[in-house]
């Protein structure tokens, strides 16, 4: 009855007899925690250990983040320094949920008084007077429901807590655990998430949200439940308007600020990089590369454009190196790692491919190192025939004697094979194995003469190293992508070419004419296409930088129409204006004994090329026999994209040989006459089996049976 009386008199839980009761309710509670904890940390120390795992971070070179991974359990914990975090919402976090965070000893006796007065008067727990410190105590280990023991072991493990760690420790705990809703531990990773940034400037309203949410993660969620989460965020902004920790003309615009729509993913820069570094070395918990992340990142989204341009399931790979030092700045596996519609989880940086003419420059490089030819050298570009193998050049047209300058700025095919024909196929793939290049010949073949237009497969990051190495006048570059690494003693130090031969390929390469909107003369590069226009392929450098860029489909299907000139050599030349936004470094200066003189000033033995034992010139009436349809071959399926709306394709049709004029038929019906070029370009009615036949002005013909789809 008094109990009763007290409540009238005074109003519930303000009776004179109540506060002496708390007081002494308190103190008891206080000296069984005190004395449990003594116990406890004897027999149970708090499993700190236990919250210690973090994400495994890839970062760039100066630090910044490029991937993070989620921990065993699947979770973001992305590891955070107190310093690395706004001190704005510091301050608004221990003004909200601890004031006297650094006076307290892990356990706020005026919050537990006022907490346990509301469970008095509510029969119920209303807050449960919780420190920061308790609160990461919980985090270390999660208790089930709310009860009297439950919170007498956490104030137990908040003391152990105290006694082991400083504030400073304590806090960077805290901003380590604290959920933020779904997978998202810690500030970092919700800051990320929510709004795309580090933690370390946070405006007024985003610093609101982060206090508010750990509360209730998952009912304030604000992808989930923005009303509930515009209310949290407005009850931390008034209350911080109240202390003076803000200015209330602050509070009142952040009200107005909207509130992050959907939760974005998590940064995933040079994906497939990060994952074979962290694959290799798993124990690691920082990966430091020597990326750039700026540089990266505008990579990656010019090759998601230029694949999406270049049509459906064509993907792009990109590398970026400093030849000076052999770091690698960028390195772009696929357009979209996320799009498996382009096989984007297939890194093609590492991919073994036929590198088309891309590897022409190398060829002339050794008959240069042999004293085979010079720059200004005539060399025919004629039918030739070696020993039954007849190249054709792209355009099926020959240009007679010209320089060999003219002809590898020109990338004719026909002259290259007779100069590798000269320098030997053998010697050629031995000078790629003494340097480290990997590469692949087709089963059971031996090194030919079609290695000239690209019968054997190479990677991307072998042909940078090749062209980084020209740059170098000779000495391969030794690649890597860890930061603060040095090359290993002699590293790099293997000899391509002489410097003489390299400088003549780079005058060389410096003068191949760019695609539109290029700079001439700033960059010297080759491109290359595979046969079939599976992979087109472009590869440039200056003085500091080596660019190599690859285009096509992962599967290896072909893709007409797909060049080295036309869909690498922008993205190659679009690059280099990034990675060389101060200005185009200038090549090494020539060797003394360079020989720079006109074909008629040069030793007889240098004006004109001497084929090899194997070249046989083809008369007129020998090219009139052989009508060969070399693409596509017969029987092939070829994707144009015609169950696709607006994504078809022509087919490009190729010979070789024949007497022009030249009537092509399509399953018995004529379709077009073409009297010089031997190229067709067919739009097909549809999908299906289709039959193609050229026949010439003698008469001769040869067909090809196709499925077209």
């Amino acid at each position: 009855m008094r109990a009763a009386h007290t409540e009238s008199a005074a109003g519930p839980g303000r009776g004179p007899g109540l506060a002496p009761r708390l007081a002494l309710l308190a103190a008891a509670l206080l000296a069984a925690v005190l004395i449990i904890s003594w116990e406890l940390d004897r027999w149970l120390p708090p499993p700190l250990e236990a919250a210690a795992e973090r994400s495994v971070l890839v970062l760039d070179r100066d630090h910044r983040l490029l991937r993070p991974f989620t921990i065993r359990t699947g979770r973001w914990r992305l590891p955070v320094r107190l310093k690395e975090v706004d001190p704005r919402f510091i301050r608004m976090l221990i003004a909200y949920e601890d004031r006297r965070f650094y006076s307290h000893f892990g356990v706020d006796p005026l919050a537990l008084l006022r907490a346990a007065g509301q469970w008095l008067a509510h029969g119920r727990i209303v807050s449960g007077g919780s420190t920061l410190t308790m609160q990461l105590a919980r985090l270390i280990e999660p208790r089930r429901g709310r009860s009297l023991a439950a919170k007498a072991r956490q104030i137990a493990r908040a003391l152990q807590i105290e006694a082991r760690l400083s504030k400073h420790e304590i806090l960077e705990a805290y901003l380590n655990l604290a959920p933020y809703g779904g997978n998202l531990e810690g500030v970092r990773a919700a800051a990320l998430a929510y709004f795309g940034k580090e933690p370390a400037r946070l405006d007024v309203a985003e610093a609101a949200l982060l206090t508010a949410l750990p509360q209730a993660p998952e009912a304030r969620r604000p992808g989930k439940n923005r009303m509930a989460a515009s209310r949290a965020r407005n009850r931390v902004l008034a209350r911080m308007a109240d202390l003076g920790v803000i200015p209330a003309r602050d509070a009142i615009a952040a009200k107005q600020a909207a509130l992050p729509q959907l939760r974005r993913d998590m940064p995933r820069l040079a994906a497939h990089l990060a994952r074979d570094m962290v694959r290799r070395a798993p124990e690691k918990k920082r990966h430091v590369l020597s990326l750039d992340k700026h540089l990266q990142q505008s990579l990656e989204r010019i090759a998601r454009r230029h694949a999406r341009k270049l049509g459906p399931r064509i993907s792009v790979a990109i590398l970026v190196a400093d030849h000076r030092n052999g770091e690698v700045l960028a390195r772009i596996g696929a357009a979209d790692f996320k799009d498996t519609s382009r096989a984007g989880h297939v890194d093609m940086s590492r991919a073994i491919r036929s590198p088309g003419s891309a590897l022409k420059p190398l060829i002339y490089g050794l008959g240069f190192e042999a004293g085979l030819a010079h720059p200004e050298t005539l060399i025919d570009d004629a039918p030739l025939d070696f020993g039954g193998y007849a190249p054709q050049n792209f355009d099926q047209t020959y240009h007679g004697a010209l320089t060999v300058r003219s002809a590898l700025e020109r990338s004719l095919n026909v002259p290259a094979v007779s100069m590798l024909d000269a320098v030997g196929p053998a010697r050629f793939l031995a000078r790629l194995g003494a340097v480290g290049i990997r590469t692949r010949l087709p089963t059971s073949a031996a090194p030919s003469l079609a290695l000239a237009l690209g019968g054997l497969g190479v990677d991307l990051e072998g042909l940078v190293r090749l062209y980084g190495a020209l740059a170098r006048l000779g000495t391969m570059p030794a690649l890597r992508h860890s930061a603060g690494i040095s090359a290993a003693p002699h590293a790099g130090q293997a000899r391509l070419l002489p410097p003489e031969a390299s400088w003549y390929v780079n005058d060389i390469l410096s003068g191949t004419p760019p695609p539109h909107h290029g700079l001439h003369g700033k960059l010297a590069f080759k491109t290359g296409t595979s046969y079939g226009y599976r992979d087109a392929w472009a590869v440039g450098y200056d003085g500091h930088y080596v660019i190599g860029v690859w285009a096509g489909r992962p599967d290896g299907s072909a893709v007409p129409g797909l060049t080295g000139r036309k869909a690498a050599a922008p993205l190659l030349f679009e690059s280099f204006a990034l990675a060389a936004a101060g200005g185009y470094a200038p090549l090494p200066p020539a060797p003394k004994n360079i020989l720079r003189v006109a074909n008629a000033d040069l030793p007889p033995t240098l004006r004109q090329f001497r084929h090899g034992r194997h070249a046989t010139r083809l008369g007129a009436t020998d090219r009139g026999r052989q009508l060969d349809i070399v693409y596509p071959p017969d029987q092939a399926l070829i994707d144009l994209g015609l169950t696709r709306p607006g994504e078809a394709q022509p087919l490009i049709v190729k010979i070789n040989g024949g007497t022009p004029p030249y009537n092509w038929f399509a399953n018995g019906a004529p379709i077009a006459r073409i009297n010089h070029r031997r190229l067709l370009s067919w739009k097909p009615s549809g999908r299906g089996f289709s039959t193609l036949t050229v026949r010439d002005a003698a008469g001769n013909t040869d067909t090809v049976s196709l499925q077209l789809q």
